[in-house]
């Protein structure tokens, strides 16, 4: 199989066979670890394969950003240490002091700290708005918007954006569409086909998918992002490692049969919380009353893994649900095989506490594993009391 044929082929055979041939001297079907820093030289200049210090390129590491951008139909691949590194990376690739970003208005907190905190300091304005509303992103929108970055799912409140929408209005003012896809995965939402610009991912959670690597990656449409993003990384330097590259696209083969088990399982969580006395609100797009739902349901195959629930009793009672848990552990992340439970606003959302992107106290946000489905409901009935 030639790998143009490969890169033509349905998502799961891509997964396991895009970006990387059988070694010639081996045969190995599974890309080396290339533990090196460095590359013997044919000659001043003169490189091999195109590596001359694995900053720049690794092998192990090509493989992945190759298959990575096959599974998200894009142009190039970029792998990072993490997904924040990831993030940086475009903005300072793509963006100049004195431009501005819209935001959305429940982003993920380390995004958010990341453009208000960090980015801001460099010159960079933003402003937070819904983007489930497109009057309210066009009125966010100032002459100097280079970019509007989207989450959707959003992370906690599963809030869902239109991205084919979003990319018509972003375009319309010079913009950059920018989707972080890592609470969907390229196996559940394809950004670039609606029409999105570069796709983000924290590999950590759904791609690397068993709780033992921390990684980013980025997906760019054309060969100009491409090439403005490569420059960057390479100038930068938060490159995710041999290792970590390994694991990342070893998680990576089998992400179509776990998000398919995430997915199942999640619905049947749902069902259960939707009937329990002690929730009061469920957020999860697979259900028909969620504001998102329609579009959510066009653009994406699945509803995904990720479910949050409001409980009676406020925040005291949503702490008490998350420390009783037993099956579920009591951590931050996602996407992992293993189910994970947490309280948003003391956890991975407490830099965004009193700003407009604080989210409920009464908010708790689990990540369902790939368990027994039945040891998950029993394990939640017991901690809701």
């Amino acid at each position: 199989m030639t790998q143009e044929h490969r890169n033509k082929s349905g998502f799961e055979t891509r997964a396991i066979h895009a970006g990387y041939e059988p070694d010639e001297a081996t045969g190995a079907v599974i890309p080396p670890i290339y533990a090196t820093s460095t590359y013997k030289q044919d000659g001043v200049g003169g490189l091999r394969g195109g590596y001359e210090y694995s900053r720049s390129a690794n092998p192990t590491r090509t493989a992945l950003e190759s298959t990575i951008a096959a599974l998200e139909e894009g142009e190039r691949g970029f792998a990072f240490a993490s997904g924040l590194a990831a993030e940086d990376t475009v903005v300072r690739g793509l963006l100049n002091p004195g431009d501005h970003v819209v935001l959305p208005n429940d982003a993920y907190g380390g995004t958010h700290r990341l453009f208000d905190k960090v980015e801001q300091r460099w010159g960079l304005a933003n402003t937070p708005a819904a983007l489930s509303d497109l009057d309210a992103v066009r009125a966010a929108i100032r002459p100097e918007t280079k970019m509007v970055w989207v989450e959707t799912p959003t992370n906690p409140l599963l809030g869902i954006a239109d991205i084919e929408a979003l990319a018509d209005v972003a375009h319309e003012a010079g913009a950059v569409l920018v989707v972080d896809n890592t609470f969907a995965t390229p196996y559940l939402q394809q950004p670039l086909a609606l029409g999105a610009d570069v796709v983000v991912h924290s590999t950590t959670k759904y791609v690397g998918g068993h709780s033992d690597v921390v990684g980013g990656a980025v997906v760019v449409r054309d060969l100009d992002l491409a090439e403005k993003v490569g420059y960057h990384q390479n100038a930068m330097g938060a490159v995710a490692g041999p290792f970590d590259a390994w694991l990342t696209l070893r998680g990576l083969k089998t992400l179509a049969v776990r998000m398919e088990r995430h997915c199942d399982n999640a619905e049947r969580v749902v069902e259960f919380l939707r009937g329990h006395s002690a929730v009061s609100q469920v957020f999860y797009p697979g259900l028909a009353d969620h504001p998102g739902h329609e579009i959510a349901a066009r653009q994406m195959s699945r509803f995904g893994g990720m479910v949050s629930f409001r409980v009676n009793g406020g925040e005291p009672q949503a702490l008490a649900v998350c420390e009783r848990a037993e099956v579920f552990t009591l951590a931050e992340s996602l996407g992992g095989i293993e189910s994970l439970i947490e309280h948003p606003g003391r956890m991975t959302h407490a830099s965004v506490a009193g700003t407009e992107l604080e989210v409920p106290a009464d908010l708790v946000r689990i990540s369902v594993g790939i368990e027994t489905v039945e040891d998950l409901i029993a394990d939640l009935d017991h901690a809701l009391g």
